[in-house]
């Protein structure tokens, strides 16, 4: 239970609050556990992806003129990814939710961390609101100027008492934390980039992509320092055409088998393929 000390909240009485001994004490609830981390399927000793289906639960996310919602369609589509790599047998795929469930954004790349993925890829559609006419697929990588003050503020924030690519930081001084965190940071945006080339050409014959297709932002989903991790943006839910083809039964397993492709060709070796 956490403990607040304040100077200007009532919570009790002032007679009860001064025999606090001058300080203000607030009960706050304790914050919730993690959430549990989901089931893998595939070889023990494959290389393992972690794939995230954007928003759901109460967020929707953006919402089509005919009322379909992203969580449904990112949802649909990541099953799909995942029953195409089961099928290949190569890697092992875990989902951030297999079903309409909400989860903060730093917990799912925080499950790919825990499970000590090989890469994280998180999928969305777009919004344009009232423009119908923007359509196409984006990928995002993190942005390379969010980089020293984040790694020193994750050291700050872990303590030092954590593995980051094999590394355990416990005890170590906070520069020196800091740098390693950042070496491994740009390590994964490598990673992650060389991923971006890979789904962009497994899937530029199956769905049309923006013309800067490749695009860098400082988003939560993507921050994890040691996992190669990409947001998909699959089409805009506004554009029609980028709509139906991520609504079909067929257009979901084209786009699936493309994203499966990509995802062997960046974990699987050239010899083992």
């Amino acid at each position: 239970m956490l403990l607040l000390c304040a100077a200007a909240v009532a919570v009790w009485s002032p007679g009860e609050a001064a025999r606090t001994s001058g300080a203000l004490t607030v009960l706050l609830d304790p914050p919730l556990p993690a959430p549990p981390l989901p089931g893998v399927t595939g070889p023990a000793d494959a290389p393992l992806v972690v794939i995230d289906a954007g928003h759901g639960g109460h967020d929707p996310g953006a919402k089509s003129a005919g009322g379909e919602q992203e969580k449904d369609l990112t949802l649909a589509l990541v099953r799909s990814v995942r029953d195409a790599l089961i099928a290949s047998g190569r890697v092992r795929v875990a989902l951030t939710r297999a079903d309409d469930r909400y989860l903060v954004l730093g917990e799912r790349s925080e499950m790919a961390r825990r499970l000590g993925a090989s890469l994280f890829l998180s999928i969305h559609a777009d919004s344009a609101g009232e423009d119908d006419q923007a359509h196409g697929a984006t990928l995002y990588t993190l942005s390379e100027t969010a980089s020293d003050a984040e790694a020193a503020a994750l050291a700050a924030r872990e303590n030092k008492a954590d593995v980051v690519r094999g590394v355990n930081l416990s005890g170590r001084d906070e520069a020196v934390a800091s740098i390693l965190i950042d070496l491994a940071r740009r390590e994964s945006l490598e990673g992650a980039t060389a991923f971006v080339r890979l789904l962009h050409g497994q899937a530029k014959g199956v769905l049309p992509f923006r013309q800067d297709y490749h695009r860098k932002a400082s988003l939560v989903v993507l921050k994890a320092p040691d996992v190669p991790s990409v947001l998909f943006e699959t089409g805009y839910i506004t554009n029609e055409n980028d709509r139906s083809l991520l609504s079909s039964a067929d257009g979901r397993a084209r786009v699936a088998m493309a994203v499966a492709k990509a995802v062997e060709k960046q974990l699987i070796p050239v010899s083992k393929r």
